[in-house]
């Protein structure tokens, strides 16, 4: 019996693992700093959305980015061109991932995560 439970929980954790965690294909992983030039970078040709929650983007914003909460991305992605890059960004990187996932079924094909989120910006 603890055999089953054991097999179950480590299953569990890695069905949780790969859905939060682990990139959808087809999904670039960058670091804040490599977000940042992007962001200053004069071409402007990538799409800066921060996925947290409307009062979370109020407290602490970062220039540049449009707020596009998680929950409301799915109807609100039609504000986004399929045809240039999106980064996206939350405060750790999870439901940046999450968001990645939405797009992706949404049919974007250029879509980058800031690996760890608001908490690994500088």
């Amino acid at each position: 019996m603890d055999t089953i439970i054991t097999v179950l929980l480590i299953a569990v954790a890695v069905y949780f693992i790969s859905k939060t965690i682990i990139p959808p294909k087809g999904v670039e992983q960058i670091s804040p700093a490599q977000a940042q030039d992007k962001l200053k970078s004069k071409k402007k040709q990538s799409q800066f959305v921060d996925v947290r929650t409307p009062g979370e983007y109020n407290r602490n914003q970062i220039r540049g980015f449009t707020n596009l909460p998680l929950q409301s991305l799915k109807a609100q992605s039609s504000q986004l061109d399929q045809s240039k890059e999106v980064v996206l960004l939350c405060q750790s990187g999870t439901r940046s991932m999450a968001a990645a996932r939405v797009l992706k079924k949404q049919g974007f094909t250029h879509i980058t995560n800031i690996r760890g989120g608001l908490n690994a910006w500088k």
